[in-house]
């Protein structure tokens, strides 16, 4: 007979924290798409000003990550290269359980990246993407440099990581054909961005349908390693690609992955 009090109370108590767990979810509402790309946006021009504020960085907030979940708090996915100069919390002024980083070099957007950006928008419940590039990129500069016939040696894993450029650098210098190295590499960043948001959509029918539905916003924006200050690429060549993308045949269709994974 104790047992079953003993059990019955156990029951209870789990009961009771799975529905403060749901209640504390559902009691913070994240603001819109469009609030939070001008939150970014107001982030970066206090960086610029050297007038961060630094939120969300104290021990207090340490804390709070240690006892709740990321997703009741992170309001932005955000895509960027590994280089060092790119340093997201710090350009956008943001803090801990603020940003969910997905970070490779040259910013691509492989199988890789493609899931860890899925997790970020529909499991960690980001409302915004961004797919940031950034000024002298040695990935696509290497790639251009390969395109035109002049490159060198590398290591056998690099190859395989950055050819997802390649067909950037060649769009940029079709659209360019006066511009040749180092000065059509600026063109081969921003198409880069617009690349990566295009493999993302042909491999994601989840991120498509986010983005359709209005749920989640995607965006591209350039980060100048020398000033600190993001460009924030046109909105309209987000749905310009989407459009594109869901005509294209070969696009992914299965949202979900298949029983066994």
């Amino acid at each position: 007979m104790n047992k079953i009090i003993k059990t019955l109370a156990l029951g209870c108590c789990l009961l009771a924290v799975t529905a403060v767990q749901s209640q504390a979810r559902s009691a913070i509402q994240k603001p819109a798409p469009a609030e939070i790309v001008k939150m970014l946006q107001e982030g970066n021009s206090r960086f610029v000003a050297n007038k961060s504020i630094h939120p969300n960085s104290d021990t207090q907030r340490l804390i709070q990550a240690g006892k709740e979940d990321q997703g009741n708090y992170a309001y932005a996915t955000v895509i960027t290269c590994s280089d060092s100069r790119v340093p997201v919390e710090r350009i956008f002024d943001a803090g801990v359980m603020d940003i969910f980083v997905v970070r490779v070099a040259g910013n691509v957007i492989d199988v890789d990246e493609a899931g860890s950006i899925e997790y970020g928008l529909l499991h960690v419940n980001t409302p915004v993407l961004v797919v940031l590039g950034h000024t002298q990129c040695g990935a696509v500069t290497a790639v251009t440099n390969e395109v035109e016939g002049h490159g060198h040696a590398l290591e056998r894993n690099i190859p395989p990581l950055v050819d997802n450029i390649a067909p950037a650098v060649k769009k940029a210098m079709a659209a360019h054909p006066d511009k040749h190295g180092k000065d059509v590499i600026p063109y081969a960043i921003e198409e880069n961005v617009w690349q990566g948001i295009n493999e993302l959509f042909m491999r994601s029918p989840a991120v498509r349908e986010v983005v359709k539905s209005g749920k989640v916003k995607v965006v591209g924006a350039l980060y100048d390693v020398a000033t600190g200050k993001i460009e924030w690429l046109p909105e309209t060549k987000v749905s310009e690609i989407l459009k594109e993308v869901e005509q294209n045949p070969a696009r992914a269709m299965e949202a979900m992955a298949t029983a066994g994974h």
